[in-house]
């Protein structure tokens, strides 16, 4: 919305004002009191829960405080995220993110795509975990269609998304770093993290959204010489890390920026239904890789690593620790990597190889019908979960048994852990908000999906 005024100083002179109508913060004097409590995060609406219900300072004036805006186009949110704070001094008394900048509907086009080229369209949700997104779809019609894919597909597939929460991750510590003013973490990470997506493009053709892990399999075998690549990654990165741990663990003005600085409790992290490593830093042990095993997780030995107070300096810790768990868990890939089938031998879920096309007219009509038509799917519903570098990332399916989603939605982590951003800054400074961004690690594309 758009208001144009008038200046005092100037009434020739027209101003054009912006706002987000109800979306935005508001006066003190024009918000209620529930309101209130929900942008300074005491109020926590779920099942009637509350948290804090007194600690709210209802009796502030506004000529005390000021409301400012961060972002959407500052380069610590994270992406085009606005933020609208209130301010006493330096201190921040209530947050309110706005969101739809990005907004790109892609659930809605996700039911304009038949399901072989919804896997084209979900991994841009989250373009520094693609893979994640690939899966999730790729698993929930496969649930639709009540089909199981090789064991090495399913190996492959848990290999290649524990690469990607590592590229991830990586990314995290770099633009933490960058942050917090720790530049050569920036260069380090992104460093390491350009080992994964070379292997990437071997594999895929591409180094991110990659449209690798499909429907009934994976789009390509692993390449020749994909175990040495493999190797080199988990022995770089794994040595790599206790060079970061060096570089900032102990460093007294990281501690400082970090150690204490926006706590959440389990209890509050539960209310907020905030999952990942956000979740996990304040003691909750819930990795659906453990809680509720899919591919072949229960097959290998990892450890989920919980923090113990909730603050920013556990949600670091969590996220380097779960590198070197990922790192282990792509060694058991790498040993116990089945022989077979790449994908499902069904013509009608996945394309007949390339060289059949110029031999058999039945390969070719499967190969146009699926890739002009798509594969019908048996009318239902499911809900699939993974666990992203973010926390769970659910995918919500309806079919009508046509070629295409009859509805779509995605349970983005990035989304409902925002929820915790008003609380996480609750009574900090200004300088701590570019931290707790950080720490809650946003990736707008999921959350404006």
């Amino acid at each position: 919305m758009t208001d144009k005024v008038r200046t005092a100083n100037r009434p020739d002179l027209l101003v054009v004002e912006t706002s987000e109508g109800e979306q935005g913060l508001q006066p003190r004097s024009q918000t209620s009191k529930a309101e209130l409590g929900r942008e300074v995060g005491s109020v926590l609406r779920v099942s009637g829960l509350t948290v804090d219900p007194n600690d709210v300072d209802f009796d502030r004036q506004d000529d005390e405080t000021m409301i400012i805006n961060m972002g959407p186009a500052h380069p610590s949110t994270h992406g085009v995220l606005r933020l609208m704070l209130e301010l006493d001094g330096e201190f921040v008394l209530r947050t309110k993110p706005v969101i739809g900048y990005l907004h790109t509907g892609m659930e809605k086009t996700g039911e304009q795509l038949t399901y072989t080229q919804g896997a084209t369209n979900v991994t841009r949700m989250d373009y520094v975990s693609p893979i994640a997104n690939e899966l999730n779809y790729s698993m929930a019609v496969e649930k639709l269609l009540g089909i199981e894919v090789p064991e090495r597909a399913i190996w492959i597939r848990m290999m290649m998304a524990e690469l990607n929460r590592i590229a991830s991750h990586l990314v995290w510590m770099a633009t933490n770093g960058m942050d917090l003013g720790a530049t050569s973490m920036m260069i380090y990470g992104f460093r390491e993290r350009e080992l994964v997506l070379a292997f990437f493009e071997k594999t895929a053709g591409l180094r991110f959204n990659l449209n690798y892990v499909r429907p009934g399999g994976v789009a390509a075998d692993l390449p020749d010489g994909w175990q040495d690549d493999v190797a080199v990654i988990c022995e770089t990165i794994d040595a790599r890390t206790y060079e970061y741990d060096q570089l900032l663990t102990g460093q007294p003005i990281f501690r400082e920026r970090m150690v204490g600085v926006a706590p959440i409790t389990a209890e509050e992290a539960i209310a907020l239904s905030v999952t990942g490593p956000v979740l996990r830093s304040t003691g909750v042990a819930w990795d659906l890789r453990r809680a509720m095993p899919y591919l072949a997780y229960d097959q290998v030995e990892f450890d989920v690593i919980v923090g113990t107070y909730g603050d920013n300096f556990d949600r670091y810790a969590i996220r380097l620790n779960e590198i070197r768990e990922s790192v282990k868990i792509v060694r058991q890939c790498l040993d116990m990597m089945p022989k077979g089938d790449y994908r499902i031998q069904d013509p009608k879920v996945t394309p007949p190889p390339r060289a059949r096309i110029g031999e058999s007219m039945e390969a070719l009509i499967h190969h146009f019908k699926l890739f002009t038509e798509g594969m019908h799917v048996p009318a239902g519903e499911v809900y699939s979960a993974i666990e992203s570098p973010r926390g769970e990332l659910g995918c919500y399916l309806v079919s009508d048994g046509s070629s295409k989603p009859y509805r779509l939605h995605v349970r983005g982590p990035s989304f409902v852990n925002l929820q915790a951003i008003p609380l996480l800054m609750r009574g900090g400074s200004l300088s701590d908000a570019i931290t707790v961004i950080s720490s809650v690690d946003p990736i707008m594309g999921e959350v404006d999906r």
